[in-house]
């Protein structure tokens, strides 16, 4: 028998915060959010399935073509609508709950089955005042929806003739998955190890004539063998040129003696993802100019992780990140003239195109707004975001010097704001020069 992987009073505490986003007295408020569906690769064949970032947090219930209703203050205020027990299928596809195990396993109040919504769900809603949707995110069930509130509006009879409000819950949910509480920060550890080791068994395994693919299956072993479910994202194991390229996964590439390796993954444990990057050499040696550009992004990426404590404003990271690689691109000789200028025009995108750092938790990109009612996002104790600066030259770019075009290098840490100041999930993964060359060369000795 499966059971919910989250303790049940998380879970509902999740949900009672989430009624003080979004109810005040008087009001009659529903939350509905749908699972995600299973999706078809070719043919007859489906993606792994992943079940929605915000459905897991608020149910714990990973089982496609499912619905959460919410409504706070009503009797049956946690309501599921599920798949059937079905022996057959289950026989072809496994494990279902139906709506008897999703009362005993997930606590809810109430389950029906996911084909009764047309029924169950308007009579469920006739009440309620003001609706929480949120339309494009699952867009198979937008329309239904629609459909759905209609018939809940002709259900109240011919003297109803408001509407109820149709109000979009991402910012409130936003502000509850922004701060982590300690099973999540336990789990953010947990995937940050993983991601971790296997990064240094990757940075162990590369050598000259080894193709990313390879490189890329280290990095999956290890995430499995730790006890990650799946990757996070698509990872990126992009050698030579290809680095410049902010999003390559290819990964089909051979890697060659004198070319770095940027490698970007992280593992997923209990939905929670690690994201880390690291760029090394190929044969285990940075030649100067690969050192004195990766050192510059170094440098950077330091002196930001260095700043972060809580009440620092969240836009201060990209303003310094930029104010202090513009320093170092001017070094090395990628940009001329007036720093101010410089800045002001925006000309440091042409080698550094993206932001500093990105929320990161269920969602690699996880939610949360950087701009609040009362000015930008202050950090606060229990967030966690990426520290990721780099520098990308095309190898078209004869503008630059000859030595480092084609080069790319990012550095990424996973971090969580504490009390006074942060911790470095990912700091485990060798990122200074010496470190990595000596990592690297006793796996060279080992292999001899």
């Amino acid at each position: 028998m499966r059971k919910c992987r989250i303790d049940l009073e998380v879970l509902k505490k999740r949900r009672d915060l989430l009624k003080e986003k979004i109810s005040s007295d008087g009001d009659s408020v529903a939350f509905i959010l749908p699972s995600n569906q299973e999706l078809v690769r070719n043919y007859d064949v489906h993606y792994p399935f992943r079940q929605d970032s915000s459905f897991y947090y608020f149910t714990g219930f990973e089982e496609p073509d499912s619905l959460m209703l919410y409504r706070p203050g009503a009797e049956n205020e946690f309501v599921l609508f599920v798949r059937p027990k079905d022996p057959l299928m289950e026989t072809w596809e496994g494990f279902r709950f139906g709506p008897e195990g999703a009362e005993k396993e997930f606590a809810a109040d109430k389950a029906y089955l996911i084909g009764d919504i047309d029924t169950k769900l308007p009579e469920l809603l006739k009440e309620s005042e003001k609706v929480y949707y949120t339309f494009n995110v699952h867009k198979y069930f937008d329309s239904r929806f629609l459909g759905l509130m209609e018939k809940t509006q002709k259900s109240k009879g011919r003297g109803a003739t408001r509407f109820a409000d149709i109000l979009d819950p991402s910012e409130a949910i936003g502000e509850l998955r922004l701060i982590k509480d300690s099973y999540e920060i336990d789990c953010m550890r947990k995937a940050s190890q993983i991601s971790a080791q296997a990064h240094l068994a990757a940075m162990k395994f590369t050598k000259p004539e080894v193709n990313e693919r390879q490189v890329e299956s280290v990095l999956n072993y290890i995430f499995k063998m730790g006890g990650a479910a799946r990757e996070a994202y698509s990872g990126i194991v992009a050698s030579g040129h290809s680095a410049t390229t902010l999003h390559y996964n290819f990964n089909d590439q051979e890697c060659f003696d004198g070319d770095l390796l940027l490698i970007d993954a992280g593992a997923e444990f209990e939905y929670y993802a690690g994201d880390i990057t690291r760029t090394f050499p190929v044969n285990g040696k940075f030649t100067s100019a690969q050192k004195s550009f990766y050192n510059t992004v170094l440098e950077v990426q330091k002196e930001i992780i260095d700043m972060i404590r809580p009440g620092l404003e969240f836009t201060k990271l990209q303003e310094t990140t930029v104010d202090f690689l513009v320093d170092g691109m001017l070094d090395l000789g990628l940009l001329e003239g007036d720093k101010k200028e410089i800045i002001e025009s925006k000309a440091y995108k042409k080698y550094y195109p993206h932001g500093v750092s990105h929320f990161l938790g269920m969602d690699v990109h996880d939610t949360g707004s950087i701009q609040t009612e009362d000015g930008p996002r202050k950090l606060a104790e229990g967030m966690c975001f990426t520290v990721e600066p780099g520098l990308y030259v095309p190898l078209d770019d004869e503008s630059a010097p000859e030595e480092f075009r084609g080069m790319g290098v990012r550095i990424e840490d996973d971090i969580l704001v504490t009390e006074g100041g942060c911790e470095n999930m990912t700091a485990m993964v060798p990122k200074e020069v010496d470190e990595i060359e000596e990592v690297m060369a006793q796996a060279i000795e080992n292999q001899l």
